[in-house]
């Protein structure tokens, strides 16, 4: 401590770093450094070193964050920046911090060179006649020699850029079978380049506008995702570009995004949202333009967090076209129409289906998330929660005397965790539901106390990629007593951490300090899911008992993917009592599964679609050649109207905002006949039908326990 305030204290550094720095303040980021240190070490699950591991780890993402594209920095650049490598730990215990402020320096020297080889790019015609390509993977890529090679770099990035500025005024001047010596097409040409030129000068506008400060928050956030990738650090902003900042929250078109890589990606579509409605925004595409209605798109590669929110804000009924990258690799223009969330439609739904091969009626259960009103639920208040809707649900259909049920957890990412444990236990007697350990080794085991059962018969719980944190907790839970038979594509998203917010200008060490208030806060990853069997539901997610063809199976989504995710591993089990009887013999279950899938026309269209789309995700190269780009956009198009079932049970459209236009009865039918027709339910509803048929899942009225004695199961002692 005493080195910090002696640090503190010394004009000598201020004057260094303050020189035209803006709103940075050397002496605030000594601060700033040791106390980030300070929490990270104290908090943080792993208890990492901060050492010269750590070290690289931190200066591979700074690295990222700064030129991810590679259209900036030479290779003699990166070896200057190199040189701090393996420094960051120590400029972080010292609060000598050189990396970011080198940084800046040399991105002010390249940056004002890319916009010039940008205006002369584009002060003459591209030849797009002639057969050449681009990689458009930068992990592919290498940093460039020399400016002549930056240049070739943005020539061929512009020249696409220009082309599909161009194939699009075609269309919109009706100009589709022109001939290309139509005299017409000169013009559109000329104007095409004027576009791009305009979205660029948007561009670097906004990358001018980086302060030094905003480098060391960039340097700051890397040293934290070092530790894993939803620890980061969160720089006092304005109060509203804070909350963005927690909360990912885009408001609007209702959506959650996150910057990666120098990418805005999106998390997840909110329930109910425009965009939901919508139809074709998706979790992992890639958000690269911005336009307000029918004007020129701002490219926001390369942009932060707050600016790209800022141009997808808008009011209510008003126009936003996103230009995307998807998970393909194609490129689509997605029209939204601003509005809020409707409420409704992210609350649990339920419906029944009749299957006449059997006679008998399924009961189906979509949980969009495990939502819980806590504020109104304080001082006896009756807030909403996802666990009563849940119950309720299932009282109408036992009404209806279900013989099965689906529970459908596709795209829910999570929520309250107290739902999780309360809708598990709406299925089992008691029992253990999920175990907690924290950063000390202390684990604490959550439960079920209540002895009543509210639906006893046989279960399938659908998941996907998508399907994260609760929605892990619950089905795994499921999984390990032998409730239901979980049932979706290779695995869950494996998010089995929580984090805590930690503000850093309630921990200031000294009263004098208070002066570099703010300081921000750390999103710190500090506790640790394990299942009741042991295993963690980090890493490797929730395996389904029946892996399910998916059109999204190619995506490298979920913790496995992200960098410097923190490990699976196991805990020492907890005692329960599996469910009995069992659901059956799982291998012959998942035999004549395999055989249904196999003969099915929807999950072969699925298959074909997912092994086309992984195909064209591992085709990074594209083509700069008209006729080239033709065939693709016209492929893509073709692609876009085939019939397509938006999965997770909810409908998708064929004309955008359609369905934001039928009344609450017609929207309702219109999901239930979607629901009915997903061939996952179906399969679903199969896979219930052959348990009954063998007679090992008699049914048991609402309400009534089984004849199963649970026995006392006792506590894992701490790590």
């Amino acid at each position: 401590m005493l080195l910090l305030v002696a640090c503190l204290l010394s004009p000598a550094a201020s004057a260094v770093y303050g020189q035209g720095s803006g709103d940075y303040d050397a002496n605030r980021a000594k601060l700033l450094s040791y106390m980030v240190r300070q929490q990270l070490e104290r908090y943080h699950y792993s208890h990492k070193a901060l050492n010269d591991q750590l070290s690289k780890d931190a200066f591979a993402l700074f690295l990222k964050q700064l030129d991810f594209q590679k259209r900036f920095l030479l290779k003699s650049d990166v070896a200057k920046l190199q040189a701090y490598m393996n420094q960051i730990d120590d400029e972080m215990q010292s609060g000598d911090i050189q990396l970011p402020v080198v940084a800046a320096n040399l991105m002010a020297e390249r940056i004002p060179q890319a916009q010039a080889l940008v205006e002369e790019l584009l002060a003459n015609p591209f030849d797009f006649t002639v057969q050449e390509s681009f990689e458009t993977d930068p992990e592919k890529l290498d940093f460039c020699e020399n400016l002549d090679q930056l240049r070739e770099r943005w020539r061929q990035a512009l020249k696409f850029q220009a082309l599909t500025r161009y194939l699009n005024l075609i269309e919109d001047e009706g100009l589709k079978e022109a001939g290309d010596q139509d005299p017409r097409l000169e013009a559109l040409r000329g104007k095409a380049r004027e576009k791009v030129l305009n979205s660029n000068r948007h561009f670097f506008t906004r990358l001018l506008q980086d302060t030094r400060q905003d480098h060391y928050d960039r340097f700051l956030n890397a040293v934290t995702r070092a530790f894993d990738p939803h620890t980061n650090y969160l720089p006092p902003t304005q109060k509203e570009d804070f909350d963005i900042s927690m909360r990912g929250s885009l408001e609007g078109i209702g959506a959650t995004l996150r910057e990666e890589d120098g990418y805005i990606k999106v998390v997840r579509v909110i329930p109910g949202s425009a965009a939901y409605r919508q139809g074709q925004l998706q979790a992992e595409d890639v958000i690269l333009e911005v336009a307000q209605g029918s004007e020129e798109p701002v490219d926001v590669t390369d942009t932060r967090l707050r600016d790209a929110v800022s141009l997808i804000r808008g009011p209510k009924g008003s126009e936003v076209r996103l230009t995307v990258k998807k998970a393909d690799g194609s490129r689509l223009v997605i029209p939204i129409i601003r509005d809020v969330v409707e409420i409704e439609e992210t609350f649990v739904k339920g419906a029944t289906f009749p299957d006449p091969a059997s006679g008998k009626t399924f009961g189906y259960i979509k949980i969009p998330s495990f939502y819980r009103d806590f504020q109104g639920s304080r001082l006896g208040g009756e807030g909403r929660n996802s666990t009563d809707d849940v119950r309720e649900q299932l009282r109408l259909m036992n009404e209806q005397n279900i013989a099965g049920l689906i529970l459908d957890l596709r795209n829910n990412g999570g929520g309250a965790l107290t739902d999780a444990v309360g809708i598990a236990g709406l299925f089992i007697e008691t029992g253990p539901i999920v175990q907690v350990r924290s950063s000390n080794g202390q684990i604490n085991v959550l439960e079920d106390r209540d002895p009543k059962i509210d639906y006893a018969g046989p279960m399938v719980v659908l998941v996907n990629q998508f399907s994260a944190s609760a929605s892990e907790i619950l089905a795994g839970a499921m999984q390990d007593y032998g409730r239901a038979i979980v049932m979706g594509g290779a695995h869950t998203h494996g998010k089995g951490t929580v984090q805590t917010i930690l503000d850093l200008d309630r921990t200031i060490p000294l009263p004098n300090m208070g002066k570099y208030r703010p300081l921000g806060a750390i999103k710190v990853t500090t506790q640790k899911f394990y299942r009741i069997s042991g295993g963690s539901t980090q890493f490797k997610g929730v395996v389904p008992d029946i892996v399910l063809p998916d059109r999204l199976g190619h995506l490298k989504s979920g913790e496995q993917y992200s960098d410097y995710a923190l490990p699976w591993d196991t805990v020492a089990a907890t005692e329960f009592q599996p469910w009995a009887p069992a659901l059956g013999n799982l291998a012959g279950l998942k035999q004549q599964s395999s055989a249904r899938v196999a003969a099915s026309e929807s999950f072969n269209e699925i298959s074909q679609d997912a092994d086309s789309a992984r195909q064209k995700s591992e085709q990074t190269s594209q083509s700069l050649f008209i006729d080239q780009v033709r065939r693709e956009r016209e492929e893509a198009r073709q692609h876009k109207a085939a019939p397509a079932f938006h999965e997770g049970g909810e409908p998708g459209e064929e004309e955008p905002g359609d369905n934001a236009r039928l009344s609450d009865e017609e929207r309702r039918n219109l999901w239930i006949k979607e629901t009915g027709e997903d061939p996952y339910v179906r399969e679903a509803m199969a896979l219930i039908g052959q348990i009954l048929a063998l007679g090992s899942q008699p049914a048991t009225p609402a309400g009534e326990s089984k004849a199963v004695q649970t026995t006392p199961y006792s506590r894992p002692k701490v790590q």
